[in-house]
């Protein structure tokens, strides 16, 4: 069976798209991965930010990512204009969602289980606030499972009124462009993705190794 291209898919969604702008509610993690998203996305839609990360930890850190998005989002340039909404912040609700799966490594089920939270809450409001599509800013990144996120997406917006927009932002250099412009716009960026494990996880990763 031949691996879906997400990137395609896309092009072909703005193609047929172009001229129309619709509504787009875009989820983002953080500043860093949404900076080549709105570039490449907003000349085709009215996009709303949607930051809506109950997995990040701690609070501060999370007040932090907050705080670099919405000033982004004011200082950056794009096509049309961006809207940012700030969810709540419900650490409760993610570790509810992961419990039992503390020590799962990075990548594997917990972070799948952590995605679906995000992305549900996203679909969620976007249903509610009559958006035509939705999506994540989560693909950009290389450590991230675009085809366990599009299927997510997918199925989570199946007969909800929302198309849910395909898409694999890493791809034609989209994560280096987001290098590019955090380095441009000097964003912070986080060494970790952002929930307690992964903290702990780079922690271990930064110990110095034994001789």
């Amino acid at each position: 069976m031949n691996k879906r291209n997400y990137q395609k898919e896309l092009e072909q969604v703005l193609k047929e798209e172009q001229g129309t702008l619709p509504r787009l509610l875009l989820h983002s993690c953080c500043a860093p991965c949404s900076s080549h998203v709105l570039e490449y996305l907003s000349p085709y839609f009215l996009i709303t930010v949607f930051y809506y990360n109950p997995n990040i930890y701690p609070e501060t850190e999370y007040r932090k990512r907050v705080l670099e998005q919405e000033d982004f989002i004011r200082r950056f340039p794009t096509a049309h204009p961006v809207e940012f909404v700030d969810g709540p912040y419900e650490p409760e609700r993610f570790y509810e969602t992961v419990k039992g799966m503390e020590r799962e490594p990075e990548g594997k089920e917990r972070c799948f289980r952590c995605y679906e939270l995000r992305i549900l809450e996203a679909v969620e409001m976007a249903q509610s606030g009559g958006f035509d599509y939705v999506t994540t800013t989560l693909t950009i990144s290389p450590l991230k499972n675009a085809e366990k996120l599009n299927e997510i997406g997918e199925r989570l917006t199946r007969g909800r009124g929302v198309k849910w927009l395909p898409g694999d932002f890493k791809k034609k250099e989209g994560y280096k462009r987001s290098i590019e412009l955090s380095a441009e716009y000097k964003l912070y960026r986080q060494n970790y993705c952002g929930c307690v494990y992964s903290q702990r996880q780079q922690r271990e990763m930064d110990l110095p190794k034994e001789a």
